[in-house]
C-alpha cells in the first residue's frame, strides 16, 4: 500500500501532517524536549520498537525537526531540538492545552507548566500576532494565499 504524499499537498496542515503525523513523532519530540536525548532513553521512555524508533529519529532528522550529535567515540548519538523543532513543539503544547480540557478527566492535567516571564502556571493562549485579541476558529476567516492551489 503507498502511502499518501502530504508533503506535495498544498496545505500547510497536510505538510505539518508529513513531518510529525505519525502517531510516534510527537511522543518522540516530546521526550527530547523535556530532556531524553539518547536513543536508548527515549525506546525505553516510550516503550517502543528500536526499529520504529530509527525511522522516527530519522525522519525527524531529515526533515530538519532534531539534529544528531555524536556523543561518544563509538558512533553514538543524542538527539536535539533544532530551531524548527522548538516551533514545532509550539504545535504540541495547543494540542497539550487541548487535551487538558477535554480529556485530563477528573484527575486533571498530568502535567503543569510555568511560564518563564511570569513564573506562574500558565496554558497556550492562541493571539493574534497583530491585535493581540484571541484567535480561534469562529474568529478567523479563511483566505486563497500565495501558495494556493489552482
Amino acid at each position: 500500500m503507498q502511502r499518501t504524499d502530504f508533503g506535495e499537498m498544498a496545505c500547510s496542515i497536510a505538510r505539518t501532517l508529513d513531518v510529525i503525523g505519525e502517531p510516534w513523532s510527537p511522543l518522540v519530540l516530546r521526550d527530547v524536549y523535556v530532556g531524553f536525548t539518547r536513543f536508548e532513553q527515549i525506546q525505553a521512555d516510550l516503550g517502543i520498537s528500536r526499529k520504529v524508533l530509527t525511522e522516527r529519529l530519522n525522519h525527524l532528522v531529515d526533515h530538519g525537526v532534531l539534529e544528531r550529535r555524536p556523543y561518544d567515540a563509538r558512533p553514538r548519538y543524542e538527539y536535539v531540538l533544532t530551531e524548527k523543532g522548538a516551533e514545532l513543539f509550539d504545535l504540541l503544547m495547543v494540542m497539550v492545552g487541548w487535551g487538558d480540557k477535554w480529556l485530563a478527566g477528573k484527575a486533571g492535567p498530568p502535567v503543569l507548566y510555568r511560564h518563564h516571564a511570569c513564573g506562574e502556571i500558565s496554558h497556550v493562549d492562541l493571539r493574534c500576532a497583530h491585535c493581540g485579541e484571541p484567535m480561534h476558529a469562529d474568529d478567523i476567516d479563511l483566505l486563497p494565499g500565495p501558495g494556493a492551489a489552482n
